[in-house]
């Protein structure tokens, strides 16, 4: 006969740790409603049990303490020196359990309040979240607001993070993810550079054109990405300069020093008053959109619920997605560049 036996699982029945803490825990319930309500009868009313069952548990506690609470008779019940001992011992706590009843009901129903840890890309969170805060506090004063930028995915569970804008689509089941706006991929220049040295009017003209490279928190250089023939394609262009921050990346390419694939949020105002010129837009990826993410919708607090609708509403009102304009603009430059 073999010496090994499984492992029992165990449960709250017969692990002595789990059944002891359900006892003194039903017990002092028990004897902090009798000793409020003076009678063992107005304590099960105001817990929802029954007499007996409060008077059972009080036993237990008193066995379990070796102590006796209260003294009974027919026509009252009132604490002995031990009793009042425990009660004013125990008081403390059930009042900052109480206490902490209220506030999780307040978070969920209440006015919002609390703190909101929030984290984004760099490019996105300067651009787009940070001005937007200062009217999210003006209209909820009571939400103290951490934003954090990093180009690092964001982790929920170890950075505590409440909210998290997001460029691409989410994987992860658990996390909720509503997108804002469409993300746009668009290859600008400065009109400097334009005049200078042309545009390329395919992917393979790149070779022959300076280039700005992006280069992600993991250390990698971020690939630009295309449609062609209806294919994806990801390109690796020869860079004239790289950087770590897409402001930047931005500002080197309005000074004239290259080509550089830059989201619309980013752009779309500088392409407008013609700051930019645009190409290859009939290359331009598929949309992957910008998200807003916040894990499960179940229970979600009224900070995060109220923070989430604004900063969808309001990103949206931006306006930040002009790609289909931008072929006219496009078609335009290259005449020009010709």
């Amino acid at each position: 006969m073999s010496d090994y036996a499984p492992r029992r699982s165990v449960t709250g029945a017969d692990d002595p740790i789990a059944s002891t803490f359900a006892t003194s825990f039903a017990g002092v319930v028990s004897f902090i409603a009798v000793a409020n309500e003076g009678s063992f009868a107005r304590a099960g009313d105001r817990l929802g049990i029954g007499r007996s069952s409060v008077s059972r548990n009080v036993q237990k506690l008193e066995a379990q303490l070796d102590t006796r609470l209260f003294l009974r008779t027919t026509r009252s019940t009132s604490l002995t020196r031990e009793g009042e001992l425990f009660f004013e011992n125990c008081q403390a706590g059930v009042e900052r359990i109480v206490q902490a009843l209220e506030e999780m009901r307040e978070l969920r129903s209440g006015p919002p309040r609390g703190r909101l840890r929030i984290y984004s890309t760099p490019g996105f969170g300067r651009k787009i979240v940070a001005p937007l805060l200062r009217g999210f506090h003006a209209q909820y004063p009571d939400i103290a607001l951490e934003l954090l930028l990093n180009d690092r995915p964001a982790d929920f569970t170890a950075d505590r993070i409440d909210v998290s804008f997001r460029e691409g689509r989410m994987e992860d089941s658990e996390i909720v993810a509503r997108q804002l706006i469409p993300m746009q991929m668009i290859v600008c220049a400065a009109p400097s550079y334009v005049q200078a040295h042309g545009l390329p009017r395919h992917v393979d003209e790149l070779a022959h054109h300076g280039c700005i490279n992006f280069r992600t928190a993991s250390g990698r250089l971020k690939e630009w990405e295309f449609r062609v023939d209806g294919l994806p394609l990801r390109h690796h262009p020869h860079a004239s300069h790289t950087f770590n921050d897409p402001d930047l990346i931005l500002q080197s390419v309005l000074d004239g020093q290259g080509l550089a694939q830059l989201p619309g949020y980013q752009v779309c105002d500088l392409l407008g008053e013609g700051r930019l010129v645009s190409c290859l837009t009939q290359y331009a990826p598929d949309d992957s959109g910008h998200y807003i993410c916040y894990l499960s919708r179940k229970h979600l607090p009224a900070r995060i619920r109220v923070f989430v609708d604004y900063m969808t509403e309001h990103t949206r009102a931006l306006d930040l997605h002009r790609l289909t304009t931008l072929d006219a603009l496009s078609t335009e430059n290259e005449s020009v560049s010709v």
